[in-house]
């Protein structure tokens, strides 16, 4: 199962509603583990070391960091970039199905972004 770590400004109410239907989702928050303030490349170096997929809705510089991350042959369990115009309730079933449905290692490098379709 996918592990995630939800940026500061990622919105609760996707986070609250992942646990509420799946309360098996391994999904945190850098409040959650005192990241929070941490500037992006520190919570992308957390989130690797963790093994921790990031979701984010900060497509403007989060990306960059990550493209540097890997380019730098650095590790980068993968990001999830969540428009702001998603519907919540489509947020979260899609990250539950990434969740129940991902195998380890599978978004490695790569950056993604939601809704899939």
């Amino acid at each position: 199962m996918a592990r995630f770590l939800a940026d500061e400004n990622f919105n609760n109410q996707i986070v609250r509603g992942v646990l509420r239907q799946n309360p098996n989702t391994d999904i945190i928050r850098v409040q959650d583990v005192d990241l929070s303030g941490v500037d992006d490349p520190g919570v992308l170096a957390w989130a690797a070391e963790e093994g921790r997929i990031v979701l984010t809705h900060d497509v403007a510089t989060m990306i960059t960091f990550v493209y540097q991350r890997i380019q730098a042959g650095l590790s980068m369990p993968g990001l999830f970039e969540v428009n702001r115009r998603v519907p919540v309730g489509l947020a979260i079933e899609e990250i539950i199905l990434i969740a129940e449905c991902s195998i380890e290692g599978e978004w490695e490098g790569q950056v993604r972004f939601l809704p899939l379709r």
